[in-house]
């Protein structure tokens, strides 16, 4: 019979980043020492799941329809940066040295693992295209083949057509790596330094 303790290590170590022994100290901590900050977290996650949605224009999170990026009139709206998940649009940020717009796409092109054109906001990135007045746009995605899949067939499909002036990504990020995974400096100059594709 599983008892709730260990119940609790098995949900904790579903999290990124958390192991066994992980899951373990976090579990005794949460049950004996900090039984006001289990108290704070429960009450925190309930309410973030409560109000947290889908920015219904670019995917980031947010309270509102809009996050508050795509409301910020001080940014650049004829920048598009194109990432792959909500993590790398953070890590973007964190550079401090792009003022534009974003659309995250939720994954990235794996027919191994089943996920096609159809899979991702393609077709609403299409329409945004149509749309708004963007003329740069910067793929960020990592540097590994299912990204680079990805990337040409953004630029095949749906870039080339449209004539969109369209950049990429990559100085000084390691094969294989994520956006999410390099660090504030290397970011700053992979955008600085992205190249016309």
């Amino acid at each position: 019979m599983i008892s709730s303790f260990d119940t609790l290590k098995k949900i904790l170590r579903r999290l990124p980043g958390i192991g066994y022994r992980s899951s373990e100290r976090m579990a005794l901590f949460l049950l004996l020492e900090g039984k006001e900050y289990a108290q704070e977290l429960l009450k925190s996650l309930s309410n973030a799941l409560d109000t947290v949605k889908i920015c219904s224009l670019c995917g980031n999170i947010s309270e509102t329809e809009f996050c508050s990026l795509c409301v910020d009139a001080t940014r650049d709206a004829s920048l598009l940066c194109i990432v792959e998940a909500i993590p790398d649009l953070h890590a973007i940020e964190r550079t401090g040295n792009f003022r534009g717009r974003y659309q995250i796409l939720n994954g990235k092109l794996s027919p191994i693992r089943g996920i096609f054109p159809q899979h991702l906001p393609l077709e609403h990135l299409r329409e945004r295209l149509h749309r708004e007045a963007i003329q740069e746009v910067i793929l960020a995605l990592g540097n590994d083949i299912e990204s680079e899949v990805t990337c040409q067939y953004i630029l095949k499909e749906i870039l080339q057509p449209l004539g969109k002036n369209t950049t990429r990504i990559g100085f000084g990020l390691p094969s294989g790596g994520g956006i999410s995974m390099a660090d504030v400096d290397t970011l700053h100059t992979a955008i600085l330094s992205r190249k016309k594709i």
